[in-house]
């Protein structure tokens, strides 16, 4: 719906793309932060899910540093930086396809012990 991209994925990381359109804007005419974090949260559900077990997120954080603009097309890399027991640890940064820095995000991973149940 947003036109969030895949565009590489490999063990405990992914890198995801998506280019800033005026319906994702806030009263200001900058990127909605929730639309940053929802694409650096993307990127951090791929990259925590590429070891085969179902894994979600436990929480989230992230820091706003510069505005994005309409146009603007949007990359987000997913790094792991530790695992442990059924938790992980991933660092997403999200920058302009200039290669500025916009945002940083910090998402702490949970496994599942079981898949989830199947929607009726």
């Amino acid at each position: 719906m947003l036109g969030i991209e895949l565009k590489d994925a490999g063990p405990g990381r992914a890198t995801v793309w998506m280019r800033l359109s005026e319906t994702m804007v806030n009263g200001h005419g900058t990127a909605h932060g929730g639309v940053l974090f929802l694409l650096a949260d993307a990127a951090f559900a791929f990259a925590c899910n590429t070891h085969g077990p179902v894994t979600v997120a436990q929480g989230a954080q992230i820091t706003f540093l510069r505005p994005a603009e309409p146009g603007d097309e949007l990359v987000a890399e997913a790094v792991e930086r530790s695992r442990f027991g059924r938790g992980g640890l991933y660092d997403v940064t999200v920058r302009r396809s200039d290669g500025t820095v916009l945002a940083e995000f910090r998402g702490q991973s949970h496994m599942l012990a079981r898949p989830p149940l199947p929607k009726d």
